[in-house]
């Protein structure tokens, strides 16, 4: 706003408006008082291009308290903040959707201070001083996507934490202190239901919960190198199972995980000798009701003490160590898979997890079929038996296909009506003249209704004249009449009776 001093007394000068004095003293009120909204100036110490705001850099140690609200985009990086206030921002953030905040000394964050930040997709904390994760640190961030937590001091957190990130699908959380596994993030009713990578690498775990691993393959990227993880036979099944998976954690950084050779193992877990069995024998069946014995394929009878064999199964998780032999789904102690009063909801892929001392081919896979209640699939042939019986159906299907289409060529051909266009001169015109009598007979005036000839004619070039008589395309009295077919071709001199035509 400029005030133009020779108008004081009676006009001001408004953005290249007039207004009366009593009007812009109200408004200069008005905004003293913050009760007219005003597009913030970018702060001195930031800069500020189309939606973003970077302070970066700029040794502040709180954030700056007039930034513009059309940013996206903010980096306060590379300064000196020591916590972060509920109020350290004077108004809602609407459109703020990326929040740089890493390399600081931040060691402390107020409950509800992302409140102003509710469309918030992307945080980076990285490289601060947090300890600790309580239940009201990200409070409001129902749309964060993506969490950098990297290279703090965080040893706990408690349960809860992430309860409000349930759109999460990125957690980083490398170079901590952590020594348990957050199995909360996938276990609690609240909290990241989409989380497809959680990287835990560099941190101070021991053990990992490799039943639930098992089971978390699927939901994607779990990455724990350079952790001192104890290499027994658990873990060793683990690493063999994702790198038969190709779980790609294991196969970008297998050389900084643990279990890479034999020496490593706690405990005898390498006597097995895993032997080839074809697909078609590795299909066991069974009645609804009845009970099912499934072996470890490859697994050597007795397994050495203190090997845990795991079951992969379509429902859930078992293994031989905390197995209880009374459920439905158990592990007797030789690694068999038991499945008691079958349900026909138990078919399906089961997969046997044990460590047996070298990393397979994701080619030689280990799986078995269990069918339940399906009479007409043999344990032993079940597989085959559905090969050949899918590519009888296609070659019968095939092969009537054939016959239709031959049947169908076959009426048009022998069944299709003679008919021939009417032209303005009485008779047959255009390229092709179907005669439905056989040439002989045209004379005598009888009709067969055999013998079909088709004939090729040029198309008749009509004369100018319109006055003038037409020519006919074909004449057919018996005098004069030329040959038409003969081996294919016109025969000249030849007469419709000619024995050489017959």
């Amino acid at each position: 706003m400029r005030v133009v001093g020779s108008q004081l007394l009676g006009r001001t000068h408004v953005g290249g408006g007039w207004i009366n004095p009593p009007a812009a003293a109200a408004m200069l009120l008005l905004l003293c008082l913050g009760l007219l909204p005003a597009v913030a100036a970018c702060p001195p110490c930031c800069l500020c291009a189309s939606d973003i705001v970077s302070c970066s850099g700029r040794n502040l140690s709180s954030p700056p308290s007039a930034l513009p609200g059309y940013a996206t985009r903010l980096d306060l990086s590379h300064n000196a903040l020591r916590a972060l206030r509920a109020d350290w921002i004077s108004r809602p953030f609407d459109r703020l959707s990326t929040l740089v905040l890493s390399k600081n000394s931040i060691s402390q964050i107020e409950e509800a201070t992302f409140a102003v930040t509710p469309h918030l997709l992307h945080l980076d904390l990285s490289s601060n001083r947090l300890t600790e994760l309580n239940t009201s640190v990200f409070a409001g961030l129902r749309e964060l996507r993506e969490l950098l937590l990297i290279d703090n001091q965080i040893a706990q957190i408690e349960p809860g934490a992430f309860g409000d990130l349930t759109s999460l699908q990125r957690l980083y959380l490398s170079a901590n202190r952590l020594t348990a596994f957050p199995l909360e993030l996938y276990e609690e009713s609240r909290g990241p239901r989409n989380l497809t990578f959680l990287d835990l690498s560099h941190n101070r775990l021991s053990t990992v919960p490799v039943q639930n691993l098992l089971s978390l393959t699927h939901r994607g990227g779990i990455y724990l190198q350079q952790n001192p993880l104890v290499c027994d036979c658990a873990l060793a099944a683990l690493l063999e199972y994702w790198a038969l998976k190709q779980h790609r954690p294991l196969i970008d950084f297998r050389g900084e995980y643990p279990c890479r050779d034999q020496g490593e193992l706690e405990g005898n877990c390498t006597s097995q000798r895993v032997s080839d069995i074809p697909p078609e024998a590795r299909t066991y069946q069974t009645e609804p009701g009845e009970w099912l014995r499934v072996p470890c394929p490859g697994l050597t009878i007795p397994i050495p003490e203190g090997q845990v064999v795991f079951w992969v199964t379509p429902r859930s998780i078992v293994n031989s160590s905390t197995s209880d032999l009374s459920s439905h789904l158990s592990v007797l102690p030789n690694g068999t898979l038991e499945i008691q009063d079958a349900l026909i909801e138990d078919s399906g892929t089961y997969e046997c997890v044990v460590a047996r001392g070298h990393y397979r081919e994701p080619r030689d896979s280990l799986e078995v079929r269990v069918v339940i209640g399906n009479s007409s699939v043999s344990p032993t042939s079940g597989l085959a038996h559905r090969s050949s019986s899918e590519h009888f159906n296609t070659a019968f299907t095939t092969l009537a296909s054939c016959v239709i289409s031959i049947v169908l060529v076959l009426l048009y051909l022998y069944l299709t009506p003679c008919r021939c266009r009417e032209s303005r001169d009485g008779g047959c015109g255009g390229r092709a003249i179907l005669l439905c009598s056989d040439p002989r007979e045209v004379e005598s005036g009888q009709r067969r209704s055999n013998g079909k000839r088709v004939a090729f004619l040029e198309p008749h070039v009509e004369d100018s004249d319109t006055s003038g008589p037409k020519t006919p395309a074909i004449n057919l009295d018996p005098p004069s009449t030329e040959g038409i077919l003969k081996n294919g071709s016109r025969a000249v001199g030849q007469t419709l009776t000619d024995p050489s035509y017959i």
